[in-house]
């Protein structure tokens, strides 16, 4: 990971080199600061993590001595213990992590032209146009990771679950908290020139936490199926943790006097205010994360004591900060500047209200009456439509007929445009993980052969065990018939793995997906003998749902991204009331 870390930083770094070119002060600030970052990564491996490092003494086919001579006289290993068994399970091991780092070491492009903005003594948003699509680019990736972890891990590592609140997993989506946060304070900026200080500070916490990420999966400090070593490059990355924090806050005290004073937000009621109190809870759901996940680290650091902080907490956290976000997210974007007054946002918001308030009525009415399945499918419908309402309002303003005008509208504001469609994405994905987790129900049980669980109106029959050898790996599962309402609609072949004949037995699940949810199967006993197996089995309402907000949320960072905005020329503006 430390060579994956290195060979990104240097492309992006000559990226930035050909193609901003811009040969001014922060510019050149911007690219020393990549240097030392660069620097430190490259350091690594050129001492304690070469990648190049020659094996000379083998022991019970293991490595036990190397040198960084590569002309050393070498031991090859003829069949090596090959990585962990975790990441031979899924064909995503080989997508999800290059995906991730493309974000982590994205951003640190903006940090690196807010370090140069700082050394240069400059002010403005120069920078934040500079580094806006680097930074869309470095969240749409951190976001992408995110999506195809939680996949994995739901596909692979027999669980039943998507997102365990693991301090890596955790790690990976406090620097998306940040970043998120970075992305909508920007706006504010370049638009009213406010928020300035604070948008350099949340760009330097950003690329911060990437590198608290990069330290919790390769240093072995916690017990995690996402952290796969332990190595000598982790007391290296938190010294570097540790000096590159303050070197960045002390320069952010020692130059924020240089940044040029913002003005103040005339109303709270106002495009403005809701964009900080966006920032807020963000931030606030950002220490809360970071606090649960150091906590138990820390006091075992320093008392020895052993505690440790699980999904109730964050759940409790995680819950009241999402329903007011996804009720922000709604208001926002048809919220005017500087002062919104109650007639218009009572036009804007009148009908989507109305159809939200319908679809809670309608969810009440259908039996489906959990307290947090009828408030966000109000608060997801509520952002849809008023998303759509806007859109429409838009499109039909213009004389082109309607295609063409709804392509106008889009490309007229790319950057406005794509984080609608993210925000849709983020109402779907809310919408599919409230249902799934609200309505799921499990079931457990020991099958003989020909004998069945029932779950939901599906029926999961033992047809009987098998074992299959595979190059480097064997497998004993067990064929299910998976039967719904009495009609056959799918076999499922949850089995147990082992690598190479060492470390840890891997399951993996057997999942039936349709429309209306998926059934879950695996195993937690199984004895060859006689064919019996002892099964866990769960049914999740539209859990397809939440894939498909995520999928969602990252095509309009794609959007942003990549679409970029006509000339006033080609879109004509239209006012709209």
């Amino acid at each position: 990971s430390i060579m994956l870390w290195g060979l990104v930083l240097a492309v992006f770094t000559f990226a930035m080199y050909r193609r901003d070119r811009l040969n001014d002060t922060v510019w050149r600030f911007a690219l020393a600061t990549m240097g030392v970052i660069s620097l430190f990564f490259f350091g690594m491996m050129a001492t304690i993590a070469n990648p190049f490092e020659v094996c000379t003494a083998v022991f019970e086919g293991r490595c036990i001595e190397t040198t960084a001579n590569v002309f050393a006289s070498s031991v090859a290993l003829l069949d090596g213990p090959g990585p962990n068994p975790l990441l031979q399970n899924h064909i995503l091991m080989a997508v999800h992590p290059p995906v991730l780092y493309l974000g982590y070491v994205g951003f640190a492009v903006p940090f690196a032209y807010a370090i140069g903005t700082l050394m240069a003594g400059g002010n403005g948003t120069a920078w934040l146009e500079r580094t806006r699509r680097w930074t869309l680019a470095a969240w749409t990736f951190l976001t992408l990771g995110i999506v195809l972890g939680a996949l994995w891990s739901y596909a692979v590592l027999n669980w039943g679950g998507y997102w365990a609140w693991d301090p890596v997993e955790n790690a990976s989506f406090l620097p998306w908290l940040a970043g998120t946060a970075f992305l909508h304070s920007s706006v504010v900026e370049r638009k009213r020139g406010m928020l300035r200080t604070w948008n350099v500070a949340l760009v330097i916490a950003t690329f911060e936490l990437t590198i608290l990420g990069t330290f919790l999966t390769r240093s072995g400090v916690v017990a995690s199926v996402h952290s796969f070593t332990q190595s000598a490059v982790g007391p290296a990355i938190l010294m570097f943790l540790i000096g590159s924090s303050l070197a960045a806050f002390c320069l952010f005290a020692a130059r924020s006097h240089l940044i040029v004073q913002s003005p103040r937000i005339e109303s709270l009621a106002s495009r403005e205010g809701v964009f900080l109190l966006n920032n807020l809870l963000l931030t606030v759901f950002a220490f809360a994360v970071l606090a649960g996940t150091m906590y138990p680290m820390l006091l075992e650091a320093f008392t020895g004591d052993q505690v440790s902080v699980g999904r109730p907490f964050f759940d409790a956290v995680a819950s009241p900060i999402s329903y007011v976000l996804l009720l922000a997210i709604g208001i926002g974007p048809v919220t005017p500047y500087r002062i919104a007054g109650a007639p218009i946002m009572k036009k804007r918001l009148v009908i989507p209200a109305q159809i939200a308030l319908a679809a809670g009525a309608i969810s009440v009415l259908s039996g489906r009456r959990e307290f947090s399945v009828v408030v966000v499918i109000m608060l997801a419908t509520f952002i849809v439509a008023v998303i759509t309402k806007r859109f429409a309002e838009l499109v039909t303003a213009r004389p082109e007929p309607g295609l063409q005008a709804a392509s106008h509208v889009l490309a007229g504001d790319p950057g406005f445009w794509g984080g609608q469609i993210s925000h849709i994405g983020v109402a779907v994905l809310a919408l599919g993980l409230t249902v799934s987790s609200a309505l799921g129900i499990q079931a457990s049980g020991v099958l003989e052969v020909g004998e069945t669980i029932t779950i939901d109106e599906f029926t999961l029959t033992n047809v009987g065990v098998f074992e299959r050898t595979f190059p480097g790996k064997v497998s004993q599962g067990v064929t299910l018939e998976l039967r719904r309402k009495g009609e056959a609609v799918d076999l499922l072949e949850p089995h147990l793995s082992r690598f190479n004949n060492q470390g840890p037995v891997v399951g993996t699940p057997g999942i039936h997906v349709d429309v209306t949810g998926d059934v879950y199967a695996s195993i937690n006993a199984l004895d060859a003998s006689d064919g019996s197996v002892g099964l866990d089995v769960s049914r999740y309402p539209y859990l397809f749902v939440m894939w498909v907000g995520g999928f969602v949320i990252v095509m309009g960072g794609t959007f942003s991204t990549i679409v970029r905005r006509r000339s006033r020329r080609d879109v004509a503006p239209v006012a709209v009331s």
